[in-house]
């Protein structure tokens, strides 16, 4: 979509905001068009910079900080000496958004906080994520993403059942709480460049990693708010449908996941268990869930007979939702993946080249992608500078000064 006027061109995005939450809602403002400015610290930069190996190719840039930071400008500045805030106050004069994510009252000292720099720019939409937001018996406590998959639930519902080998709980393969999070508060900005466009007033968000997990529980919060039982770990099963789970086949896994009555009867007679939609215990969803214990097995036992190819051209052919778990690899090599872009190459100042995962939104046939890589450590400082006036012999003595 480089060639097209994107939904938020013209917006100035300020990103104080280091790791994952706060970057993956600014990298998704700068796909959107947005000029965002990410701030680091002299010398060293984003924590995830270092978060490595694995490396991108002849840089010292680390893969997962590659993750988050696509499409913006990196200036290096010491807010913690008074030259340096100046520095970002200028900046935030000329911003629409910034994004921060200190502890609670970690920026009043540096005279960064929301008080502060509202009475500067009125306008200013501030954007503050923290573990458990601005007010909160836990506001004093950092918050990480493992730690609050753990106190927010989910990883109660994450993996086999303590009776089962192996069973107990698990954390999500990513940093679930903080993607969230970030698309939380990438939605939150926009609803507020929403409103500013009439009322010219901006606003303080406030987001908290917990309140965000609790948020996606989803139907399992509504199962345990409903019924008042604690939902537990089912693996790869389901709480509320039948079957939808992993299945063993002859030479591997693969995932059947059907969504109702009809499908069901199909299901069974790929497996040639015509039978089973007919018997009262299984021609519905609810009755499938009070008895899985009995149909999962006579499932799993003619499952096991056929490779997983076999079952999965059969289900396709017969409308049975299914498919194959794959690892990474495949999934770069998928004809979809392939089709829709999802592996973006971008250049790169050092390594040449870069391969990022491109963002998932797609407009009138376009992708939502910015088209620059994830800068390099203070890459635009001169730039960014510039742009507030900043003069070269100005830019020369802070340079030497270590504030930029």
């Amino acid at each position: 979509m480089s060639n097209v006027t994107k939904p938020l061109a013209g917006i100035k995005v300020l990103d104080i905001s280091r790791v994952l939450a706060g970057p993956w809602c600014g990298q998704m403002l700068a796909d959107m068009g947005a000029d965002v400015v990410k701030v680091e610290r002299p010398g060293s930069g984003d924590d995830t910079r270092h978060w490595g190996p694995p490396w991108l190719e002849n840089t010292a840039e680390s893969a997962y900080y590659l993750c988050a930071n696509r499409g913006k400008r990196s200036v290096t500045i010491d807010m913690a000496r008074p030259e340096g805030q100046t520095l970002i106050k200028q900046l935030v004069a000329q911003s629409d958004v910034l994004l921060e994510n200190f502890k609670v009252g970690g920026l009043k000292k540096y005279g960064l906080d929301y008080a502060s720099l509202q009475a500067l720019n009125p306008a200013l939409i501030y954007c503050s994520i923290t573990g458990f937001g601005q007010e909160s018996p836990y506001a004093h406590r950092a918050g990480y993403d493992f730690m609050i998959q753990a106190m927010g639930g989910i990883m109660s519902l994450t993996g086999k059942p303590d009776s089962e080998p192996g069973g107990g709980p698990v954390k999500s393969g990513v940093a679930f709480t903080d993607i969230f999070t970030g698309l939380y508060a990438a939605n939150a900005v926009l609803a507020a460049l929403y409103q500013r466009r009439d009322s010219g007033v901006g606003c303080h968000i406030d987001m908290a990693l917990m309140d965000v997990q609790v948020g996606v529980l989803a139907n399992q919060a509504l199962n345990y708010l409903t019924s008042g039982n604690v939902p537990q770990r089912l693996g790869n099963a389901h709480p509320n449908i039948v079957p939808y789970q992993a299945f063993a086949t002859a030479d591997g896994h693969i995932i059947v996941a059907v969504g109702n009555d009809a499908q069901f009867t199909r299901f069974c007679e790929v497996l040639s268990l015509s039978d089973l939609p007919l018997d009262e215990r299984f021609a519905t969803n609810g009755a499938r869930v009070n008895h899985r214990e009995t149909l999962v097995p006579l499932l799993e036992a003619a499952l096991a007979h056929r490779t997983m190819d076999t079952w999965l051209t059969a289900f396709e052919a017969a409308g049975v939702p299914s498919g194959p778990i794959n690892t990474l690899d495949r999934v770069f090599d998928d004809p979809h993946v392939k089709a829709r872009g999802l592996k973006q190459t971008l250049p790169h100042t050092q390594s040449g080249q870069v391969d990022l995962v491109a963002n998932p939104i797609r407009v009138n046939g376009h992708s939502m992608s910015a088209s620059t890589a994830p800068p390099g450590l203070g890459e635009h400082t001169e730039h960014v500078l510039d742009d507030i006036g900043i003069s070269p012999a100005q830019q020369q003595a802070l340079r030497e000064a270590g504030i930029i």
